[in-house]
């Protein structure tokens, strides 16, 4: 790449990245709202099942997918229609077995016997998904490739509005786990209608076996990856599924998912627009190195704040609102996945670079350093503090991410401490202030609602004493890279 196409580049990343996010934010309200609403009308137990059901899933989605499509994002050239359609062709008939594994499960009495006859129906929803789930495969690698973030969530819209305006309504009528069911199928129609009125393709089947074994060689090791994590996470919550009562599943399941939702709304919105953008930045090491530095950056300055928050104030939210009462056990559970959010907001983007620059054997080696962690050391948080010592073990295990951090710079020359220093300052002196304050906003809602207002200024007034210049040049160098116009001098 020339400097014009660099400078194009970065100015389609940021345009992307401000829109993606800005259309995220309206997914992440939605889920926000259907959370709430789910909290109060769900017991513990339509948590677990769906919790295990999810879990299964997410083991067969390994199986559905062998790294071909992330292959093709990080791929340094256009991709021909063939490879386009091997792939395709590929995922589709893994698709197919992962739908006559999910009917296969459901004979038996294996996930019956522990979620009831609602956990075989709401697997065979998903398994009749994945072959849908396929369909949407190729539009989205063309549209990542392209940079067209705001048209690729456009379709991620429809899907919640569809999942979530239906899962409200059925839990409303009294569905409990069962108003899944029909939540699954809609949205699973839904995107797939959604995504090919924005992008079509010339769909076709294809088995290029030499293109497919040229892609393989990066995908294999992608998916190898992926395999560990599954590992880590899917496998390790189905059997912890299958131990714990599924009360006490429900209560992890809960809180692990509402510790999600600051992790879900920054640092994935932003991994989804830079994993293409630092592949097409491999060799502009000097641009790679801003382009991680401020994801970084803007990723700490966005999800600290909230992260500190929720841990601040789900007790008095959970005291003030009796019809949440019933999620008391689980706070802690709550403030330890929280808090084990911190570490992933700094890991992740580093661990995307490595893979987008093709360095994926140093993203294995951390994943299998997480697994092993997460295989011992939960289960004996499990023995000794019981169903909370899972998200005891998680808050332990995410410190281990330094790791990445050492990796990274072995081949970008990052100023990390550089980039977070300032933001974690200002939200230490934000907790403070909200432990100090904790007899208070348990008084009333109005209290409440003062405690969030002080601490969230806290936290803008401290980070502006002590960072207002970077933050505002940060700020100002983003709106340039947008607006600037480059001319080829080349």
């Amino acid at each position: 790449m020339n400097k014009v196409e660099v400078q194009t580049l970065k100015r389609k990343s940021v345009t992307g990245a401000a829109s993606y996010f800005a259309r995220s934010i309206l997914l992440q309200a939605i889920g926000f709202v259907s959370a709430l609403v789910l909290s109060a009308y769900f017991a513990p137990e339509d948590f677990g099942i769906y919790g295990i059901v999810i879990t299964i899933i997410g083991i067969l989605v390994f199986f559905s997918d062998i790294g071909l499509a992330s292959t093709l994002i990080q791929k340094k050239v256009q991709p021909t229609l063939d490879e386009y359609r091997s792939v395709f062709t590929v995922q589709f008939v893994l698709s197919l077995l992962i739908l006559l594994i999910c009917i296969g499960v459901t004979a038996t009495d294996l996930l019956s016997q522990k979620t009831g006859v609602v956990g075989n129906y709401i697997l065979l929803a998903l398994g009749i998904s994945f072959p849908l789930a396929t369909l949407k495969t190729i539009p989205s690698i063309m549209l990542e490739r392209e940079l067209l973030f705001s048209k690729l969530v456009l379709p991620q819209i429809v899907e919640q509005i569809s999942f979530h305006g239906i899962l409200i309504w059925l839990a409303i009528s009294g569905w409990g786990a069962f108003a899944y069911i029909p939540a699954v199928l809609v949205r699973s129609v839904s995107g797939v209608i959604a995504l090919y009125l924005i992008k079509r393709w010339k769909i076709g089947f294809s088995t290029n076996w030499v293109a497919l074994r040229t892609l393989l060689g990066f995908g294999l090791k992608f998916q190898l990856n992926d395999f560990l994590a599954r590992i880590k996470d899917q496998l390790f919550y189905l059997v912890l599924g299958y131990i714990l009562p599924l009360k006490e599943n429900g209560y992890v399941q809960w809180s692990k998912n509402w510790s999600m939702y600051p992790y879900n709304l920054t640092v994935n919105n932003v991994m989804s627009v830079t994993f293409p953008t630092f592949s097409r930045l491999q060799g502009h090491p000097k641009e790679l190195r801003k382009a991680i530095e401020k994801s970084l950056f803007f990723i700490t300055l966005a999800i600290f704040p909230i992260l500190c928050g929720m841990v601040l104030f789900i007790s008095p939210l959970l005291e003030l609102f009796p019809t949440y009462a019933k999620w008391q056990p689980a706070i802690p559970s709550f403030i330890f996945f929280t808090l084990s959010i911190g570490w992933s907001s700094i890991s992740s983007p580093l661990t995307t670079a490595l893979t987008a620059i093709g360095q994926i054997n140093y993203t294995l080696k951390l994943m299998v350093i997480w697994t092993i962690l997460t295989w011992v050391l939960s289960p004996l948080l499990l023995i000794w503090y019981g169903f909370s010592g899972i998200a005891a073990a998680a808050l332990l295990i995410s410190f281990s991410s330094i790791l990445s951090v050492w990796y990274v710079k072995r081949f970008v020359d990052l100023r990390v401490w550089e980039q977070v220093w300032r933001q974690l300052f200002a939200v230490l002196a934000m907790a403070v202030l909200g432990i100090l304050g904790g007899s208070f906003w348990m008084r009333s809602i109005w209290w409440l609602l003062l405690g969030m207002g002080l601490t969230a200024g806290t936290y803008g007034a401290v980070l502006l004493l002590v960072g207002k210049t970077v933050v505002f040049s940060q700020i100002r160098s983003l709106l340039a890279v947008r607006t600037e116009k480059y001319t080829n001098t080349e």
